[in-house]
């Protein structure tokens, strides 16, 4: 979609809208998190459905960072002959890694079940991987998108 485009406006502008729905998934996962970690007990029947959610909201998430967002990220910084950046991704890569771990981890547990016991803990685990995740992510679209948008104009 954004190879067949002529202008860097018309290029690199869309990546603004993938960054926004791709955010617009994040933010939804976390507002289910937060409601779930609201609880300090756990019923399969009350909040079994709510956890397989935000399975699948942070799995999809997730994916669409690395297979699509990631990847557009750095060929725009590619485009823009922009080294410094590439290479201070690369490093923003390995702290969202071992995160991508977390989250599948957390998926492949709850998916499934309706064993909702170590579920409090677990949601801790995630949300410290989360904020890492964020945090990572916010550096990347500053260092890779946000840097060049002048350059768009």
């Amino acid at each position: 979609m954004l190879d067949n485009c002529k202008t860097a406006k018309e290029r690199w502008g869309g990546v603004s809208d993938i960054i926004d729905r791709w955010l617009q998934e994040r933010q939804d996962a976390l507002v289910l998190y937060c409601k779930l970690s609201d609880h300090d007990e756990f019923e399969p029947l009350e909040h079994g459905d709510k956890v397989r959610t935000l399975c699948q909201l942070l799995v999809d998430y997730s994916s669409a960072g690395h297979f699509e967002v990631y990847k557009q990220l750095v060929k725009e910084a590619h485009e823009f002959d922009d080294q410094a950046a590439i290479d201070e991704a690369s490093g923003l890569y390995t702290e969202i890694d071992p995160t991508t771990d977390v989250i599948l981890d957390f998926n492949d547990k709850y998916q499934e079940t309706d064993d909702l016991t170590s579920l409090r803990a677990d949601l801790s685990t995630l949300g410290d991987a989360l904020e890492t995740r964020f945090s990572a992510e916010d550096r990347m679209i500053s260092v890779l998108h946000d840097a060049h948008k002048d350059l768009v104009a």
